[in-house]
């Protein structure tokens, strides 16, 4: 980050800025209005440059990863993110942006970004569950006392879900959150500022807002 860029207005010192990538898929004004909410300025980028300066960056997810990842590698944004998640810079990514971070998927047989070992893998379920997984189901955090999960009940808060496919690290500890649907599968992945969620925290009423929070006190500078 260039020092000069990260100068800020005295009266949005205290507000983190934060990135939120736009690679043609999807409405992002739902996510960025979250973020407003939790306590953030948010700006919505298209190119790697216009990410200097931020403090956190903001993958969502909506549509196909295919289509994603590609967007991601044309526009260089892709090569971006390895970057930042690599320089432990906080990060967030949603849905398909927490797909988009796994070497392969079984969607269209395409190939992730590749920062973490592992697959993507569609639900093989009893034909009474219905896939895509749609609704409202409780996420166990397990990583127990981590910034991210502060004000989580340890029994479970419930989250919005969209989604056929479901990630499978290769490193088990990668795992932040669980969910049961036909058997547990990983909802949320964490390593160090680094954290991305299969569920849909801005559609997730008071739990996903204060996920979103904890996330911004992570990308709030140590000094104003």
């Amino acid at each position: 980050m260039n020092p000069q860029s990260a100068v800020r207005d005295p009266q949005s010192s205290a507000r983190p800025r934060l990135a939120l990538v736009n690679y043609g898929m999807g409405n992002l004004r739902s996510v960025a209005k979250a973020f407003e909410v939790s306590g953030a300025e948010v700006r919505i980028v298209e190119q790697a440059v216009q990410i200097e300066g931020a403090d956190g960056l903001v993958l969502p997810g909506v549509g196909a990863l295919p289509d994603c990842v590609g967007a991601l590698n044309a526009s260089g944004l892709g090569e971006a993110v390895r970057r930042w998640i690599g320089e432990d810079r906080p990060f967030f990514g949603v849905c398909l942006g927490m797909q988009a971070l796994f070497d392969s998927s079984e969607e269209g047989d395409c190939r992730g970004l590749g920062i973490f070992p592992g697959a993507v893998r569609r639900f093989r379920l009893p034909p009474e569950l219905k896939v895509p997984h749609m609704g409202w189901n409780p996420v166990v955090f397990r990583q127990s006392g981590a910034a991210l999960a502060a004000g989580m009940r340890p029994e479970g808060e419930p989250f919005y879900f969209v989604h056929s496919y479901h990630c499978v690290p290769a490193d088990a500890a990668l795992t932040f959150g669980e969910c049961d649907y036909g058997g547990p599968f990983v909802a949320a992945i964490a390593r160090g500022r680094c954290v991305a969620t299969q569920f849909h925290p801005e559609k997730s009423q008071a739990a996903g807002l204060r996920l979103y929070r904890n996330f911004v006190g992570l990308c709030r500078p140590v000094h104003a």
